[in-house]
């Protein structure tokens, strides 16, 4: 997932500000470390924080519907926790020497230490959701990590397959993206003992919110600023994800017209390649058809808790989505 403007980040979270440094000190305590080799490579990894915006999800959700609850802060750091072990195995799969501006721990270390770090780290996860004492929230957090783990490997074995279709793309990247998402955003209603129509209403918000993250995500391979994104332009599309652009574009020309398409990505390389896919993708459509995708995306999360009354949390809420989506328009 590519970078988030701070400045930005840290006007639409205000309201939760207090959480998130709840969630920063927890996060330091537990990763702490029970050996010198944790301790450095924990320190490593809280150099390079994510943006929290798992946590900021679910603490948003949960205050602009009265849903905070003392155990909040637990549910949104097992989910964090969750996350950063799933970076530190794809960064050992992808092969990656960088992580938001600074060495990947497999690069720094090597592979065994990154995996073994992430088992570490999926191990202190679910020991804080059993300290949370809610058999329901395990179970949420368990079967989205599974999901995470499912999509993982979706993608992988997808890798290059240029028939995919859109609704495996969006099956996939549910599963790999949206699944975390969507339960940082039912934490709030299983926590507070909100019945399943409630529980339905935000885990269906996040799910969509996660799709739309990523859809717009997957456009940034395509035009974004890699000052902003940490990345090269084409830098998926070239090491064979099949993503929407490209999906949409490959099914809006004839056959003979694909199989060239798909010829010169799998035989080209480098930076002539990507500028004549990226004008094969812009003459089909394939960027304005995934702007309008995820715009569609988070509109519809939002008429998932449009009964949630107004207020400060709720104001940020709708800040935070429509700006994650406008950055890859």
């Amino acid at each position: 997932m590519t970078r988030l403007d701070t400045n930005r980040l840290a006007e639409y979270t205000a309201p939760v500000h207090s959480d998130l440094e709840a969630f920063d000190a927890r996060l330091h305590d537990y990763l702490r470390g029970d050996s010198p080799l944790i301790s450095s490579i924990a320190r490593h990894l809280l150099k390079s924080r994510g943006k929290r915006i798992r946590p900021a999800f679910l603490f948003l959700t949960s205050r602009a519907a009265d849903n905070f609850t003392e155990h909040s802060v637990d549910a949104s750091l097992a989910v964090e926790l969750i996350h950063t072990a799933t970076l530190l195995h794809d960064d050992v799969v992808d092969e990656s020497d960088l992580r938001r501006g600074q060495e990947t721990v497999n690069y720094k270390w090597k592979n065994l230490i990154s995996v073994l770090m992430g088992d570490y780290i999926f191990a202190k996860a679910f020991r804080i959701m059993a300290d949370a004492n809610s058999l329901e929230l395990i179970d949420a957090i368990a079967r989205a990590t599974e999901r995470v783990s499912i999509g993982e490997l979706r993608q992988i074995e997808e890798t290059h397959n240029y028939t995919l279709s859109e609704d495996e793309y969006f099956e996939i990247i549910a599963d790999k993206t949206a699944s975390l998402f969507s339960v940082s955003c039912e934490s709030g209603p299983i926590l507070a003992g909100r019945d399943t129509a409630e529980r339905q209403r935000f885990g269906d918000f996040g799910e969509n919110i996660g799709t739309a993250f990523q859809v717009a995500d997957d456009l940034l391979d395509f035009i974004g600023d890699p000052k902003e994104t940490g990345k090269e332009l084409g830098v998926d599309t070239l090491s064979g994800y099949v993503t929407l652009p490209l999906i949409y574009s490959l099914k809006s020309v004839n056959e003979a017209s694909g199989r060239e398409i798909i010829k010169n990505l799998k035989n080209g390389n480098g930076e002539e390649t990507f500028e004549e896919i990226y004008s094969f993708v812009e003459e089909q459509g394939g960027l304005d058809y995934t702007s309008r995708r995820a715009t569609e995306l988070s509109e519809r999360a939002l008429e998932s808790i449009v009964s949630v009354g107004p207020s400060d949390y709720y104001e940020s809420l709708i800040n935070l989505i429509r700006y994650t989506v406008a950055r890859a328009s």
